[in-house]
């Protein structure tokens, strides 16, 4: 039979919206609990600390460019929602991400219990009965009604090309289709949000790699050392919600680019916070502030995504920035790791590191963003100058147009209006 078809916003859109939080919490919230793993790790396999990076970034890095496992669970899930909500899309991705925050906040606690418990091995081994969870997810999401998706916005326009026949071609073709290179060359602010989010994760991902492994070796006990991951991702369940209604105001529409820029410039600057002290109370502080830049980054990063590339181009656009987010993943933890084996485990230039990629990040996003726009306000006058018709001349009244029987002159000459 054939599957039946659902209205978007209707009842059935808040069901998928919590399958989309379930879903984020299982796989977008999990690498927060990666570096409770990381001393264990590093003591069972004898490996220095660029050697054991590679465990965060390689499973980091193939949650968001893998096409399997769970990067197939998170995308669908908000790759749908944008077509389940359209008034309110803005709460809805803030809500999903609190399932992220949810994730933040239970991961690490879990992992802390699991590998007193059951060591790294069986540990593993139940994370993986938990991530079955996220077959049920899928299950739940069910396609649109047509009559009811959003239309699509007009995009730029393509410049239609004949390809050179044979096979090299026709998957040349295929892979700028797919991958979305053609919106990334025709549409700027789609490229200036890529490119800036690509440099971005460079540093983005570091604190909650080694955030716990630097407190420890600052003599914080291992327990409140994994409470501080559960700190900024409790903070987060309050914080993004907040963000998306802000966000999702309609004056503040346009504004979205700008404050998600200025909430990756927040979060680089927080770092900086590390390389002062590492006192557990201040390290908590620390957490706190870096919530309020990271909940904002996490509310706003798919919705700011979907205003600069149409719903109908969404899912290869998504698909393109997160191939290119995986690069930046792979290599960012293992180059964390060779500073610190290459500067006797000192962990402020890990932090330093990290606030350089975010602050430029933000910066070239902001100045980028701010360029297009004064770009198309100096284009809209002439456009606006060209759509004007010219007024027509006013002529003399003639007998046919009064309805007059009296013969007046029929006179072609302009008439000039003098007052009012």
């Amino acid at each position: 039979m054939p599957q039946a078809l659902e209205r978007a916003e209707g009842c059935w859109a808040w069901v998928v919206l919590l399958a989309a939080v379930v879903a984020q919490g299982l796989t977008l919230g999990f690498p927060a609990c990666i570096g409770i793993f990381f001393t264990e790790l590093q003591r069972e396999f004898q490996a220095n600390n660029s050697e054991t990076s590679w465990f965060p970034s390689i499973l980091t890095a193939m949650l968001h460019a893998g096409g399997l496992g769970l990067c197939f669970s998170f995308q669908s899930t908000i790759t749908v929602l944008g077509f389940y909500f359209t008034r309110r899309r803005a709460l809805a991705n803030a809500v999903a991400s609190v399932g992220v925050s949810l994730g933040i906040t239970l991961w690490p606690l879990l992992a802390r219990h699991l590998l007193e418990e059951l060591g790294w091995r069986g540990t593993f081994l139940v994370f993986g009965g938990v991530f079955l969870h996220c077959c049920v997810c899928g299950a739940i999401l069910r396609p649109v009604a047509p009559s009811v998706a959003p239309a699509p916005r007009k995009g730029p326009p393509v410049p239609s090309k004949t390809p050179a026949p044979g096979c090299p071609a026709a998957c040349g073709r295929a892979l700028l289709r797919h991958l979305a290179f053609d919106i990334l060359w025709h549409n700027a602010g789609y490229r200036v949000f890529t490119l800036g989010v690509t440099w971005m994760i460079l540093g983005f991902p570091l604190p909650q790699v080694f955030l716990v492994p630097f407190a420890m070796r600052h003599g914080v006990d291992e327990h409140k050392a994994a409470l501080l991951i559960s700190i900024i991702g409790f903070s987060n369940i309050f914080l993004r919600p907040m963000a998306g209604l802000v966000a999702g105001r309609q004056n503040f529409a346009r504004y979205r680019k700008y404050l998600f820029s200025l909430a990756v410039l927040l979060n680089g600057l927080t770092n900086l916070v590390c390389t002062v002290s590492a006192n557990f109370r201040v390290l908590v502080g620390y957490c706190l502030v870096y919530s309020v830049s990271m909940s904002v980054v996490g509310a706003l990063f798919f919705q700011v995504l979907m205003d600069v590339v149409p719903m109908d181009r969404f899912s290869r656009a998504l698909g393109l920035c997160t191939i290119l987010e995986s690069i930046s993943i792979l290599i960012s933890p293992p180059m964390a790791g060779f500073v610190l084996d290459n500067t006797d485990s000192n962990f402020s230039y890990v932090f330093y590191m990290s606030s350089f990629f975010l602050v430029s990040a933000a910066l070239f996003m902001g100045g980028g963003f701010c360029a297009i726009q004064k770009k198309e306000r100096q284009g809209r006058p002439a456009e606006a100058e060209a759509a004007v018709p010219e007024p027509a001349p006013l002529r003399a009244l003639s007998r046919e147009d009064t309805g007059s029987s009296e013969k007046r002159p029929c006179t072609e000459e302009i008439m000039y209006v003098t007052s009012v």
